[in-house]
């Protein structure tokens, strides 16, 4: 009998964080984490950078009364396809499932999950996205490190600082990759 070509088996990461390796750095995707919201080996995948935060808030850009709630919210990049509209997502965590969200939300249902306890609402304009099989790729040549997301999450600062934050609590070997310089040779 033949040996029969081993197929791999199709790696399942939404609802996982994407984090940039550090020989990563193009742009807007380096040091950034990412959360990974929709991903199929058919269809490719979409998400969000949860780290770069624009500089300007929902205020900026919806001025209206009825939006007064979500005016102090910052407005975060969240890639670089449509960057042309402002959406909204919410994250909460469960100990059931762990972390939960919805995503491409519209203004008043930010509003209405912002009055959940323990729910993070933020804006983003843009959204990362991926075309079929390509990320798996991407994976394969180490550009990602991929995690499961943990409850401190919501709690920390979705800044640049999380990146580091993020592998220093992966593990030892993360965290020193999370503490070198971006040129090591400034070392």
């Amino acid at each position: 009998m033949a040996d029969l070509p081993r197929q791999e088996a199709p790696i399942r990461l939404q609802g996982q964080l994407l984090i940039a390796d550090p020989t990563l750095r193009e742009g807007l995707f380096q040091h950034s984490v990412i959360l990974l919201t929709e991903h199929s080996s058919e269809d490719g995948a979409c998400g969000l950078i949860l780290n770069n935060p624009s500089g300007h808030t929902v205020g900026d850009f919806l001025k209206d009364e009825e939006f007064a709630s979500l005016a102090r919210i910052g407005v975060h990049v969240g890639g670089p396809v449509s960057r042309e509209h402002l959406t909204f997502a919410a994250l909460w965590w469960t100990e059931e499932k762990g972390l939960r969200y919805a995503t491409r939300i519209s203004a008043h249902d930010a509003i209405r999950h912002a009055q959940n306890p323990g729910t993070l609402v933020r804006a983003f304009v843009g959204y990362s996205g991926w075309s079929e099989g390509q990320l798996e790729g991407e994976i394969r040549h180490r550009s990602w490190i991929t995690a499961k997301p943990t409850s401190e999450l919501l709690a920390q600062s979705h800044d640049q600082s999380l990146w580091a934050e993020t592998l220093r609590n992966l593990s030892s070997y993360h965290r020193v990759m999370a503490e070198c310089p971006d040129d090591p040779s400034q070392n």
